[in-house]
């Protein structure tokens, strides 16, 4: 039999044990890949050749299923005519052999391949290929993706090859289900970006456009009715909120232009801390008392920007000549301390310096929420703000042993 892969050649051997060594083999090697593997996507084209030959196959092809259910899109195909590939990269839930294998919920084998025929107009399907196994890729019932092997008449798939299917279809699905679940967070911490930066726009460079208007406005009716000495003044309120709005722009797009050193947190921030000094011609001090620091990327990213924006502020309200970043674990809680010594936090009656550090402390209380912590202002007793921020660390995964005699 051409094709057959040695756990076919062992089905026919008494010895039990000799059919269960490929499989475990082939399990071993997926689960391996699962680790180790980024694209899920390529990971079920590699063993598709793997799938054809465990079912002796001549062809196959994997698809997944879209984000709405509704199609089935071609990432894998072996053997399969070039002119049928492209015209079933992507085809209904509902469509003929392929559709009834993504609502099954087990390993199923069709002989009537007449509905291919027709729906592709192409003629392997009677020519070469006469027989279908599907093998859906499941995750808690529902269908993530579906092999299709193509078979010759009459060709029949071992038992034991199924009961592998079955195995190798909870293991991709669930693969296909955590590659799923990572777009969905992609896009929710896309969108959470996206509204941070669309509040820092609107409480910061869209509040200094709305007040150059109003002096605009004034600033007309001055000049209607002659009264230049208000001209004048009114001219340099326009003026001082354009310059204002150019460096709110400026700052703006520094922010979101700089990103997290690749190698993690504490590089981050020591390049945040020299580029600070140049910027606002001040001494930055940078302790870290912690040996191991282990965040996720999405928590270094938030401490990242939480410091950031706090340096930011110091550089614009501040007026500080020293400034001290902190970065400590105590009892399971890393606290983040940015203090300064300049004036202090104001009070709410002079609008020159709250009107940029309210949009900054809103954002950055947004982003110590993601981190299930805490932001808090505080003035220094001898002068200047401590920026406190305290969040959990995350449980370490547990520890499996083996007593061995």
């Amino acid at each position: 039999m051409k094709g057959t892969h040695p756990l076919i050649q062992h089905h026919a051997s008494t010895d039990p044990d000799n059919v269960s060594i490929p499989a475990l083999r082939v399990l071993s090697e997926i689960t391996t890949s699962l680790s180790s593997d980024a694209n899920v996507e390529q990971l079920l084209g590699r063993f598709l050749s793997t799938m054809i030959r465990l079912a002796g196959a001549q062809a196959g092809a994997v698809r997944v299923i879209t984000d709405d259910r509704t199609h089935l899109r071609l990432i894998g195909s072996v053997g399969l005519p070039p002119e049928l590939v492209e015209h079933e990269s992507i085809v209904s839930v509902d469509c003929g052999v392929c559709g009834k294998a993504a609502r099954e919920v087990t390993v199923s084998s069709w002989n009537n391949v007449a509905f291919c025929k027709r729906q592709a107009n192409d003629t392997y399907f009677s020519d070469t290929c006469n027989t279908v196994v599907a093998v859906p890729l499941m995750h808690k019932n529902q269908v993530m993706g579906v092999y299709n092997l193509f078979l010759d008449e009459g060709h029949a798939v071992p038992e034991d090859v199924r009961l592998l299917f079955r195995s190798i279809s909870e293991h991709l699905g669930i693969a296909l289900e955590n590659a799923r679940l990572t777009r969905e967070n992609m896009r929710i911490s896309l969108m959470n970006e996206r509204q941070m930066l669309a509040n820092q726009i609107h409480d910061s460079l869209a509040q200094t456009l709305a007040y150059a208007k109003m002096r605009l406005t004034v600033l007309s009716d001055a000049m209607r009715h002659e009264d230049y000495s208000k001209a004048n003044r009114y001219l340099g309120d326009v003026e001082e909120a354009v310059d204002l709005a150019y460096a709110d722009l400026r700052d703006l797009i520094t922010q979101y232009r700089d990103r997290i050193n690749p190698r993690g947190l504490v590089p981050a921030i020591q390049e945040l801390a020299k580029s600070f000094r140049k910027k606002a011609n001040a001494d930055v001090d940078f302790l870290n008392l912690v040996q191991d620091v282990s965040l996720t990327p999405d928590e270094e990213i938030q401490v990242f920007h939480i410091i950031q924006e706090s340096l930011y502020n110091i550089a614009k309200h501040a007026r500080a000549r020293h400034v001290v970043i902190t970065l400590d674990l105590e009892n399971g809680q890393y606290i983040v301390n940015v203090a300064d010594d300049g004036v202090g936090v104001q009070k709410k009656n002079d609008e020159s310096s709250t009107l940029g550090k309210s949009f900054g402390l809103t954002i950055m209380r947004e982003r110590a929420a993601r981190l299930n912590g805490k932001l808090i202002v505080e003035s220094r007793p001898a002068g200047g703000t401590v920026i406190r921020l305290a969040f959990p660390q995350r449980a370490a995964p547990r520890q499996h042993s083996e007593n061995t005699a």
